[in-house]
């Protein structure tokens, strides 16, 4: 089952935007679910990742300090808060869940990455 990322949108330098990660006819609740993003002309980079069973959080030097991953048991969704947003931050942002194996900051340890959502900042 594909995971979607919804929320993004244009944003001006310095400010702030909230992607939301859904799946369905499943739980998030025992999976640990990525965000990566796709900048034009560049390869696929980590971004961040939410651990299933504890919630610990890990960021791609890029984005720790500004960007927040969070998880909504009830709403069964997963959000990335991105503050501070900078030019270099557009690109389209996924979500996918980890295979259970892998180094969480590959983006291959993943899968079920869906269409993604659209990020634009300007300077």
């Amino acid at each position: 089952v594909q995971l979607q990322a919804s929320g993004g949108g244009l944003a001006q330098a310095g400010g702030s935007l909230k992607l939301s990660c859904a799946t369905s006819g499943r739980s998030f609740n025992r999976d640990t679910v990525g965000w990566s993003r796709q900048a034009p002309g560049k390869e696929r980079e980590f971004v961040g990742v939410i651990i299933w069973n504890h919630g610990s959080t890990y960021y791609a030097d890029s984005v720790r300090g500004r960007f927040i991953i969070s998880r909504d048991n009830a709403d069964n969704m997963v959000h990335l808060q991105m503050n501070d947003l900078k030019s270099e931050d557009t690109a389209v942002y996924y979500c996918g869940r980890h295979r259970g194996s892998g180094a969480l900051q590959n983006i291959r340890s993943y899968k079920d990455w869906g269409q993604g959502t659209q990020v634009t900042v300007s300077s």
